[in-house]
């Protein structure tokens, strides 16, 4: 049987330590959570690994958990604070959710496809980890908890994620993968009055989320 605690202090070391994580309130939260609580059982074996993984099962659209050190690195930018308001779009299972959640945010967790959610709010209640699980659409956020500090989003966007912006409070900041072409890249963005600040954080990539793809255009 695999031992997961090992696992995850592997992770911690070697893949997080190794790709400048160096928040301490990030790697004692990783460490921590048990990370194969947040996948179907059948996917507990690659729940550690370097790689994104599909939390979906029974032909419903794909959801991800983002591979450890990409979503320690955009955690670790938005900066966390206690007592902050985070939105996380496609949940998945909540491992995300969860991770947010030890920082001292107060989270609410979205998703579009129920049984996920209610898979969700099972694995966080199981981990011990409080947070609101709400079921709609992903690109349009959800407004009645607005504004947020910060929101996270688990997979890539191949346009700017708008109705996600326009729900950050001032100071606000989004995290995302951004996919261009075959390329991608976390980006986070910073809320200043009506406009938004933009930074380039590191190449990265994930599979673009349905309600995230760009339409297609015409080109003559």
């Amino acid at each position: 049987m695999l031992d997961f605690a090992r696992a995850r202090r592997n992770m911690v070391d070697n893949q997080l330590r190794t790709f400048d994580v160096t928040d301490r309130a990030v790697l004692a939260a990783m460490a921590e959570i048990p990370r194969e609580r947040f996948v179907p059982e059948s996917q507990a074996a690659f729940a550690y690994l370097d790689r994104n993984v599909n939390v979906a099962e029974g032909g419903a659209e794909p959801r991800w958990m983002l591979q450890p050190m990409v979503l320690a690195r955009m955690v670790q930018e938005l900066e966390i604070e206690p007592g902050a308001r985070a939105l996380d779009v496609a949940t998945g299972h909540g491992y995300a959710a969860a991770l947010l959640s030890t920082l001292g945010a107060e989270v609410v967790a979205l998703e579009s496809d129920e049984a996920l959610a209610a898979a969700a709010r099972s694995a966080l209640a199981g981990a011990g980890r409080p947070a609101e699980v709400v079921v709609g659409p992903l690109a349009k956020g959800h407004p009645p908890r607005a504004p947020y500090d910060v929101i996270l989003v688990n997979g890539a966007v191949e346009e700017r994620p708008d109705a996600l912006l326009a729900q950050l409070k001032e100071g606000g900041r989004l995290a995302c993968l951004v996919r261009e072409g075959a390329a991608g890249h976390a980006m986070l963005y910073v809320r200043a009055g009506s406009g938004f600040g933009l930074r380039r954080l590191f190449d990265a990539s994930a599979p673009v989320l349905r309600e995230f793809r760009a339409e297609p255009s015409f080109q003559f």
